[in-house]
């Protein structure tokens, strides 16, 4: 067999296919194995370079593969679907894999260290807290206004709301009953999400960037502990718009004939990372509208008055996304911006 210089893998539980070319670019290798017979393959053979897509499982591979002294790059699944040439299969996606890594414009997706997974599913073990509690609230008030009870709006409002429900006679014994199996549920959530929680801060305070980045107006320890859980390495991009451009927070690009045409966000990166950052902007944008905003920038107030208030809280996150990853490149601390507010509860 001629020596092999480049691989691509489609992995999946169980079955792998792999597909390999030499020097010349022709294929040298098409085989279906199974996981064991796979890694005593690749134990074996020459250190090579392997594509991998982007996946669940993908970061161990990388780091299991290149313990064995090959070199692994991690691919996205858009980045390599273009390269598929027909059908759907185990076979074309390999070969698309092993074709795309050979292009020198690819982007690779950096592989992630156990510890680095770790902390991700601590933050989203805190997403699905943060979730069923939610769920479970609108629930909660669902079934009440059926027996003609409502509550204010927040999250606070519940626990008093089901002390109501408990004291009402007039409700029957076995709705009174199920309410009181909600409430239990409700009581253990809250109790998951502060421990949760609590690991989150720790991880947080431990960690000397993220103390740096909760610095910024509109971010705090959960935004600062996601900034650097989920952002790749920084010096990866180029600019602070690009790292936002990731993130999903610049606009569509629909030009055509030297006729710019711009959309909506494009909602591209991590969905959490992104709503965790707008959803500070809008916090900050709550304070300047109400007039608690210490001296916001003639640009917000600015946009305030020509655009929606969720349009403006988009843009502001944009400008904090970018102010993090110049702070995380540099090494810098958190200096006061003319764009963003300082608040009176910033502190």
């Amino acid at each position: 067999m001629d020596e092999i210089i480049r691989i691509g893998i489609d992995t999946s539980k169980h079955v792998f296919q792999l597909h390999g070319v030499n020097a010349a670019e022709q294929p040298v290798l098409r085989r279906k194995m199974r996981r064991t017979e796979m890694i005593e393959f690749l134990e074996k053979l020459p250190p090579t370079v392997i594509a991998i897509e982007a996946c669940g499982s993908s970061h161990h591979w990388a780091r299991l593969l290149g313990s064995f002294g090959h070199e692994v790059k991690l691919i996205a699944p858009q980045l390599a679907k273009p390269y598929v040439k027909r059908g759907k299969n185990d076979a074309a996606d390999a070969e698309a894999l092993c074709e795309a890594m050979s292009r020198p414009t690819m982007r690779f997706v950096p592989a992630k260290t156990a510890d680095q997974q770790a902390a991700l599913m601590l933050v989203g073990m805190r997403s699905r807290l943060v979730r069923n509690k939610t769920q479970l609230a609108n629930a909660i008030r669902g079934y009440a206004a059926e027996f003609g009870l409502t509550a204010a709006k927040g999250m606070c409002k519940i626990a008093p709301l089901l002390d109501r429900i408990a004291a009402n006679a007039t409700i029957p014994a076995l709705a009174r009953e199920l309410f009181a199996a909600h409430a239990g549920e409700y009581a253990r959530l809250e109790k998951e999400l502060r421990e949760v929680e609590a690991k989150v801060l720790v991880w947080h305070r431990a960690n000397e960037a993220s103390r740096r980045l909760a610095q910024i107006p509109g971010v705090g320890p959960i935004g600062a502990s996601l900034l650097m859980m989920k952002t790749p390495a920084p010096e990866l991009f180029a600019s602070g718009r690009q790292f936002a451009a990731w993130m999903g927070l610049t606009p569509k690009d629909h030009s055509t004939a030297g006729k710019a045409r711009q959309g909506i966000i494009t909602r591209a990166g991590d969905e959490a990372l992104r709503s965790t950052l707008v959803a500070g902007a809008t916090a900050l944008l709550r304070y300047v509208r109400a007039g608690s905003g210490k001296n916001a920038s003639p640009w917000l107030l600015g946009m305030l008055k020509r655009k929606p208030p969720k349009l403006v809280a988009v843009a502001l996150a944009n400008k904090i996304a970018r102010i993090a990853w110049k702070m995380m490149v540099t090494g810098e601390s958190y200096r006061k911006n003319a764009e963003l507010p300082e608040l009176e509860c910033a502190a």
